[in-house]
This record gives structure tokens, sequence and C-alpha cells, in this order.
């Protein structure tokens, strides 16, 4: 069995093992990580030598790391790292070069049109009828795009967003409100087959699934990192943030990320009521001070952001031009109808 992992923010540790009897047998850690002392990397292998195979990754980092030699010093690496590549390997997780991604970048959108593909796209993956795809989204106009749990009232007001033109919708992932400005918004989807985060929990996930964008906006110039559970930050703040669905009855996974390319804070602050208890999670008084827009911190336009971005992910994983079929649109369109452009969706937690 051979498992692979990349730390966020480190190295790619890569596992081959064996599973006899119900425990790890031929244990092989190695990977592009640093470690010292050498002899530490046989110790690695020793303390998963004979491991349940059932063990979670928390006790199969305890072993790595009660069993490293006093002064052990790792980097790009980490005992959680290990144990997470372990249970990739015993639950035949694939990886993101196994795949022919496909992209889709088409013209703007309404914000309901965009929830209804989200789950259409995602359904098609975990069927197998569509290949694992990057969606880039276009807005056709203002929007805010609250979580599927999320109360409506206590979100947004509704004054003020029909004064500014906003359309609001929900999604069918959880998470929180996006403020959404065509001009001003970079927003992304990843459908995903669920065996790309097999043996991941559904945190590690978020942080597997957002490692390509971090080196994207690394080489822009921008330092910035996973920071749990699914926002993307940088040391100006915060400039994305990340929200999961899984396909019921498994199959696929969607992934989408919503990215400040620049912000009216103002108008934000109008529209979506942001609770005191909701700022003081993320250590600040003020809802403008969480949100650094990319713009600023590039001082590149918004489309050359994301061509950056596609060019970086292609370089990595590979990436042929696609589209939404006429057969996934008709369903979408009949979806927003249907389901993401009513008041009873939008509203069913009022």
């Amino acid at each position: 069995m051979h498992g692979e992992y990349k730390v966020p923010g480190g190295k790619l540790v890569v596992v081959d093992l064996d599973a006899r009897d119900g425990v790890l047998r031929d244990v092989r850690v190695a990977g592009d990580f640093f470690l010292e002392p050498d002899e530490a990397i046989h110790a690695i292998d020793r303390a998963l030598e004979g491991a349940p195979a059932d063990l979670d990754a928390a006790g199969l980092a305890a072993r790595v790391q009660t069993a490293l030699p006093p002064g052990t010093r790792m980097y790009g690496l980490t005992s959680e790292g290990i144990a997470v590549a372990v249970r990739r390997a015993l639950a035949h997780a694939t990886d993101w070069t196994d795949y022919d991604w496909q992209l889709i970048h088409m013209e703007p959108q309404p914000p309901a049109l965009h929830m209804a593909l989200d789950e259409v796209l995602t359904t098609e993956v975990a069927a197998g009828r569509r290949a694992p795809t990057l969606r880039v989204w276009e807005w056709a106009s203002p929007a805010v795009v609250i979580g599927s749990f999320q109360s409506l009232r206590n979100e947004v007001d509704p004054v003020a967003a029909e004064r500014h033109g906003v359309t609001v919708v929900r999604r069918i992932s959880g998470g929180g409100a996006m403020f959404i400005e065509p001009g001003n918004t970079i927003t992304y989807s990843l459908s995903v087959p669920d065996a790309l985060v097999q043996g991941l929990t559904f945190a590690d996930s978020y942080a597997y699934l957002d490692d390509w964008v971090l080196g994207a906006l690394g080489d822009m110039g921008i330092r910035a990192w996973y920071q749990p559970l699914n926002d993307i930050a940088t040391e100006a703040g915060k400039i994305a943030g990340a929200a999961q669905k899984r396909v019921v009855g498994g199959g696929a996974v969607l992934h989408h990320v919503t990215m400040a390319y620049d912000i009216d804070a103002d108008k934000m602050l109008e529209v979506l009521r942001i609770g005191k208890e909701k700022l003081s999670d993320k250590g600040t008084r003020s809802a403008k001070k969480r949100v650094d827009p990319l713009r600023r911190q590039t001082g590149l336009p918004r489309e050359a952001v994301i061509e950056r971005m596609i060019a970086s992910f292609r370089g990595r994983y590979g990436l042929t031009e696609g589209k939404v079929t006429d057969e996934e649109m008709a369903r979408a369109r009949e979806l927003a109808e249907t389901k993401f452009g009513t008041a009873q969706w939008t509203a069913r937690v009022p």
C-alpha cells in the first residue's frame, strides 16, 4: 500500500507499507523533508511497525513522537503528517496527479445558478460522469451567500441588501456568509472524488485542498497559510474563506473558496450583520480589519491574479479546458428556479 500527504506549509511524506493480521508491516517512510539525526527515520519506521492497522491518526502520531531520538529536528515534517500518510495508504487514497483535471471558466452567471452548478457538477463527479473539476466563477451581480445552516435574519439586513441591489442566496455547504461584488471577488470550486481525501479528517481535508492556492499566492509574493477551520490568512489578515459539502452517499466532495480581491467594507457592514462574538474569536474588534484584499497585497489586476492561480494549478497537476454540458446546464437552471432561487430555500433557516 502506498500513501502520500503534503504537510500544509511543509513537505511531501510518502509511506509504503503492508497490513497483515491486523497490524502494519514493512513500513517505510520517505519524502523530500529534512530530518536530523539520520537515524530518526529508522526510529519512525520501527515505531509504526506492528501498530494496529485500525489505529487512528492521533494514535499513530503519538507512537512516532514517542519513538523519536532526543534532540530530533523535523523540517517540513510532523508526526501528524506521517500519521495521515499512513491512514491514506490504508484507505487506498488517490493523489491529485491520478486524475485528468478539467477547468471551467465561463461568462458571468447569476448567484442562484452558481449555487446550482456546484450541486450538479459535484453530483456528476460522484457518479463518475465528469472528471474532477476546477471551476472559476464569474459573478453577474452582487450577492450575499449564506451557509447552509445560518439564520437568514441573523446574517443579512434585508433593507440594506435591497438598497444596494444585493441578491441573497443560500449554498449547500456550511460555514459563514460571504459578501460578493463581481469585480472585487475571486471564487472557485473544486469538485473532487472522495478518494482524494480518504484518510484525512474533515479539518485536514481543508488544508489539503487549499494547499495548491497557497503555492499560487506564494508565487505572487504573498505568504499565506491555512488557518483552521476554513480560512486562508496572511500577516495582514484573512483573505479567503472555504466551505465543503460531501455528496450524500459518498463519491465526491465539493470544496469552494471565496477570496477578497478588493472590498467595500462600509457596504459589507451595512448588508451583513456581523456579531461581536464572531469578531471576538478572530482576535479583532473590527470586521474591516479581518479582511485584507488581494489587490493591495499583489498590485495585480483581478484577471491577472486568476490567470496566475490557474497556471499554478496546471503546472502542479495538469488542467485541460472543459465546459458545462448542455444537460448539466439544463439541470442547473432547473435547480436555480425550483430551489436556489426560491424564498423557501433561502429562508429555510429563518
